[in-house]
């Protein structure tokens, strides 16, 4: 049997804990912090090792992410981790390229996968490697294509223009039960570095913009986050050149 304790001993590091801390050390998000220590396992997200077989040896828990591993090994001696999709066994040998086949785990580009079939890991820039498609349980459908773009729809129901030349990997993404876990207790999820969450009515005045007040007191204004900005309809996301590619948002009915 392989010591794999070693060989993935180049694709591991310490992650640092930041614990919700911005660059100058002030709090920027609330309820971080005291988690376990983790690896940060080195993902392919590329697959630009083209037209070489590769097998899976393993297939792993990665406490940074939804979705688990599939540790592969190349037939030039290399190992790689991929996110591991769905009837993705150990032993079965996969391909990245314009010759691969249409079966899970085999990476190629957005012209050559047949409409209907479930991809995930998808480039939205040919070469930067996936950006969407990468949580556990994810599969998107390609519904249609014209000259230059594949339209891909998604699974929070928003279609997307993506280029042809972009690569994605076939299948669906494993894990598909993790919603319906259940932690059992406080301290499995402050080992996930997850702690407690406070109102801002329970604060005082220093803290939040909702605290203070003799007793039990509502909010008493319009709702404020922490740092006195409008967190009631208030739009915080700018907007982005990919926007003109997005055919239906998921919020449209």
């Amino acid at each position: 049997m392989e010591n794999f304790k070693q060989i993935t001993k180049k694709l591991k590091t310490i992650l640092d804990n930041k614990a919700g801390h911005d660059s100058k050390g002030h709090i920027s998000v609330g309820g971080r912090g005291g988690r376990h220590k983790r690896y940060y396992r080195t993902i392919d997200w590329k697959r630009d090792k083209r037209n070489i077989e590769a097998t899976v040896v393993n297939i792993e828990y990665d406490p940074n992410r939804s979705s688990k591993l599939a540790l592969v090994k190349y037939s030039d001696g290399e190992y790689r981790y991929i996110l591991h999709p769905l009837e993705l066994k150990v032993g079965d040998k996969i391909f990245a390229g314009e010759e691969a086949p249409i079966k899970p785990g085999c990476s190629m580009p957005l012209a050559l996968v047949p409409i209907g079939v479930e991809i995930h890991n998808i480039e939205l820039i040919p070469g930067h490697g996936a950006q969407i498609g990468r949580s556990a349980g994810t599969a998107c459908v390609i519904i249609g294509k014209d000259k230059t773009h594949a339209h891909l729809k998604l699974p929070s129901g928003e279609i997307r223009k993506v280029s042809l030349l972009c690569y994605a990997t076939i299948g669906q993404l494993d894990n598909i039960e993790r919603k319906a876990r259940v932690l059992g207790k406080a301290g499995r999820r402050r080992l996930m570095g997850r702690r407690p969450h406070v109102r801002g009515v329970a604060q005082n005045p220093r803290s939040h913009p909702h605290g203070g007040g003799e007793g039990r007191s509502g909010e008493g204004m319009h709702p404020k986050t922490p740092w006195g900005k409008s967190a009631h309809g208030l739009r915080t996301r700018k907007k982005k050149s990919s926007d003109k590619l997005i055919v239906k948002r998921r919020n449209q009915k």
